[in-house]
């Protein structure tokens, strides 16, 4: 399984694209979460990794959570997906998140997007809210998800191809039953930030060394010190094969 990362940053970097990836499935690439700049995020992604990723070529968003850092480039993906279904009538892009995000996200991007009231999210996205209990097959890869615990309603995500699963945290504070679900993953992207929103790299230190073997860390402040922990740093525009 290829993932190209966009971006390994928290909400309030400098540096670092706000944490995101694509995952290259069998069926076409998936976006886990759409950061602020993702247009300069793809394009950075694409020149770092030799893999071409952006709207032309991503049909699927899965979407974590609505805080910006995460959600605020589907502003601008959404217009650009838009623009082109009315010069070609391209399909829209799907758009999976759970049902607490999916009720809140017109919301969210309506006094950006609602065109004086005469748009509406489905002029945009396609929404498909993620089933609760079960598997959805988006791309060709098998997505299951897990309510995590943070500021605003958000989820992790596993992800398989049918050989290989990928473990994405998504934003959390530490949840050791969080960690427990994601580790039966082949290998588990988490993030870390300080409490009380976020995970503290203290909590994931102290995991076995064989979890931590097989796992790489993002949603890093620009203040963060490589030194505090072992654990793999993902960079920006980096392609991760497990």
């Amino acid at each position: 399984m290829d993932i190209v990362v966009l971006g390994t940053g928290d909400a309030f970097s400098a540096r670092n694209f706000g944490s995101s990836a694509v995952v290259v499935g069998p069926g076409g690439n998936v976006l886990i979460d759409a950061p602020d700049a993702i247009m300069r995020a793809f394009a950075h992604a694409t020149a770092s990794s030799g893999i071409a990723v952006g709207p032309a070529n991503i049909d699927d968003i899965l979407l974590t959570h609505l805080h910006g850092d995460h959600a605020n480039g589907l502003e601008a993906f959404g217009f650009m997906r838009w623009l082109e279904w009315r010069r070609t009538g391209r399909a829209l892009p799907r758009l999976h998140t759970t049902s607490q995000v999916a009720e809140r996200i017109w919301q969210r991007l309506a006094p950006a997007m609602d065109q004086g009231g005469t748009a509406s999210l489905g002029d945009y996205f396609e929404l498909r809210v993620l089933p609760k209990s079960s598997q959805a097959n988006i791309a060709g890869l098998q997505v299951e998800h897990r309510m995590g615990r943070h500021t605003v309603p958000t989820c992790g995500f596993r992800i398989c191809d049918g050989t290989r699963t990928l473990g994405w945290s998504g934003d959390t504070t530490w949840d050791p039953g969080h960690v427990e679900w994601l580790q039966t993953a082949d290998f588990v992207v988490h993030e870390t930030s300080p409490a009380p929103a976020h995970t503290p790299v203290e909590y994931l230190n102290a995991l076995p060394a064989e979890l931590r073997a097989r796992m790489a860390l993002i949603h890093m402040g620009d203040d963060f010190d490589p030194a505090s922990t072992q654990i793999r740093l993902l960079r920006d525009g980096e392609l991760l094969r497990i």
